[in-house]
């Protein structure tokens, strides 16, 4: 009989060996699908029979660490499941549908648990459970025909880092109990197992290494609990970062190949915080568009001349002022006939490339369409790139540079919207004091630390304006860009009348929703919010500490920023905005 058993175990030693590596880890992944069902069908339970509140919570802490042991695979393979299972609490919009889809998963659940579970919503609970398990097993029927490879899997650990510093240090998926710490060190756990699996019969020069800082960010984060006293800036800077690093090394010695995939975060950037770690290109979307050195010189040109406005007597640059890191400082840009205003701000143009639509109110994806909306409107510049185009037919030098810049076309419509988009994106690109902070080429005052450890913690400013972009486009795929309704206010403390993305879309989801912008350059970019009723930081910051519009007493229903106070003592205020201060180009520093 022993030798029968010997005999299996030494077939089962031999199949296991001559499976790959990426097998062996869709097996890892599997199994860890079914801990997870295990764990969420443990909370049902104790929920249908009227568990203490202690257990249900416990459980559901457990079982919500459980999905951050699947969600580097999850998120990568089945990304429209995984949101069903662990989405923002927030309803949704189908604009091809027309229909308001409400939210569902373990955040909708953890506002039903925490802070005090209350068994009058026991049957509501059950139901979110239940639709929870039947997402989880639409899980597992899908990792079953996953075509993982090595390069996949790779590719998937990288972003998986990149979550963890957006999205899971900042507690953007644990909103109300903010155990986004213990899940991050899941998250890490998670890592670590698949990365074990390449080392098995290999040899890797930074195995070691990168095994070190595995354990080391482990236990930084199982010792280190306080969400708001956590050192985020010393963890991305001593872990996240060296740990994305490690893994692009061991990738490279074993020969396993980079996705080639065009992308806003490249395949191939080592950390987050890479000079070239985004790629313009990729969020233009069409080959046709791709910038060149003459189509940006042209831009530069068009953008700088009133030829493109009706009257000819208004450029792009009359309200996005170089200077002012392309805006002009007023509330509301002056409309063209000089005597009213137009409804919104004048946004940034720098680093505006690094988003999936335009516009406050997010009606257009491209920049040759914002550019196209602009010279169109009657208020900003009354123009038709038509008629421009026949002008500019007529000019000799024009001819020439376009010429250059289009030599397979001629000039219209297309190459003049081109060209102005191409300058645009030329001008996104970082080169901040928080950029050389990233990637250890500077240090930071105790206050810019400070702030941004406050930042991305206990101000919450991280879960609006991800990192490192500080825009509204969504990590680590960066694939789109999310509006807010903050509920701000008029001149008059009463609601803004602007209905914004609702006047497109017509959903009431909608209202009064507004792209969230990059906050990069902002303290070049004054006055702030799509109406310009701020003026300073400090008065942004105190409407944030107060919950937004519900704080102070305006009537929002659908706000989407957290309506709980922040809390900020006035030091912390100041060391927001000294972070603030770091993510100013150095082009704009005196």
């Amino acid at each position: 009989m022993k030798k029968i058993y010997c005999l299996l175990f030494l077939v089962t030693l031999v199949s296991c060996q001559k499976k790959s590596k990426h097998q062996q880890i869709n097996e890892l992944y599997q199994a860890d699908i079914n801990v997870l069902i295990e764990k969420v069908a443990k909370l049902r339970y104790s929920v249908q029979w009227d568990s203490t509140e202690a257990q249900i919570q416990r459980q559901f802490l457990e079982a919500h660490q459980s999905y951050k042991k699947v969600e580097l695979l999850s998120e990568y393979y089945a990304p429209a499941v995984s949101k069903a299972i662990n989405g923002p609490a927030i309803s949704e919009f189908e604009e091809n549908d027309k229909i308001t889809v409400p939210p569902e998963g373990f955040q909708v659940i953890e506002e039903l648990v925490f802070p005090k579970y209350d068994t009058k919503s026991k049957k509501e609970l059950v139901q979110e459970l239940g639709i929870l398990s039947a997402n989880l097993i639409r899980l597992e029927k899908v990792s079953g025909s996953n075509e993982l490879t090595d390069a996949h899997v790779f590719d998937a650990m990288r972003l998986e880092v990149y979550r963890i510093i957006t999205l899971g240090i900042t507690g953007f998926d644990s909103p109300v109990i903010l155990n986004s710490l213990p899940e991050a060190g899941s998250a890490l756990e998670s890592i670590e197992k698949y990365y074990r699996v390449y080392l098995e019969n290999e040899s890797v020069s930074n195995s070691e290494q990168l095994l070190q800082i595995l354990e080391k960010g482990e236990k930084y984060l199982k010792t280190n609990t306080n969400f708001n006293a956590f050192d985020r800036a010393f963890f991305i800077r001593e872990i996240a970062n060296p740990l994305s690093k490690g893994l692009y090394q061991t990738q490279t010695e074993l020969g396993i190949p980079f996705m080639k995939e065009s992308r806003g975060l490249q395949s191939t950037a080592r950390t987050l915080f890479d000079n070239d770690a985004f790629d313009t290109e990729a969020f233009s979307g069409f080959p046709d568009y791709k910038t060149t050195p003459e189509k940006i010189a042209l831009g530069k040109k068009l953008f700088n001349d009133p030829v493109l406005s009706g009257d000819n007597s208004r450029s792009c640059a009359s309200c996005h002022h170089a200077e002012k890191a392309f805006t002009d400082g007023l509330e509301r840009a002056v409309s063209l006939d000089g005597k009213s205003m137009i409804q919104r701000n004048t946004p940034t143009l720098n680093n505006i490339a690094f988003q999936r639509v335009f516009f406050a109110d997010s009606k257009v994806s491209y920049l040759e369409d914002q550019a196209i909306a602009v010279i169109s409107n009657e208020n900003e510049m009354h123009g038709s790139v038509e008629k421009s185009a026949k002008k500019l037919q007529k000019n000799k030098i024009y001819a020439a540079e376009f010429k250059k810049a289009f030599p397979k076309s001629e000039i219209n419509a297309f190459a003049i919207k081109n060209a102005l988009a191409s300058y645009i994106r030329s001008l996104s690109h970082y080169d901040s004091k928080f950029d050389d902070y990233m990637q250890n080429k500077t240090a930071f005052t105790a206050d810019e630390k400070a702030g941004f450890n406050l930042f991305a913690g206990k101000a919450k400013c991280a879960t609006c304006h991800f990192i490192p972009l500080t825009n509204g486009t969504v990590p680590p795929n960066f694939d789109r860009s999310e509006s807010e309704i903050l509920g701000v206010p008029d001149k008059n403390k009463k609601l803004d009348g602007d209905l914004g993305k609702f006047v497109i879309t017509q959903a009431a989801i909608h209202k009064n929703s507004f792209k969230t912008p990059t906050i990069r350059n902002i303290e070049m970019t004054a006055p702030y919010m799509h109406n310009g009723v701020y003026k300073t930081l400090e008065e942004v910051i105190a409407f944030y500490n107060e919950g937004g519009g519900v704080g102070l007493g305006l009537e929002v229903p659908n706000q989407t920023l957290p309506e709980d106070k922040l809390n900020l003592s006035d030091k912390e205020k100041q060391q927001l905005i000294a972070f603030m201060r770091t993510l100013t180009d150095k082009k704009y520093v005196k």
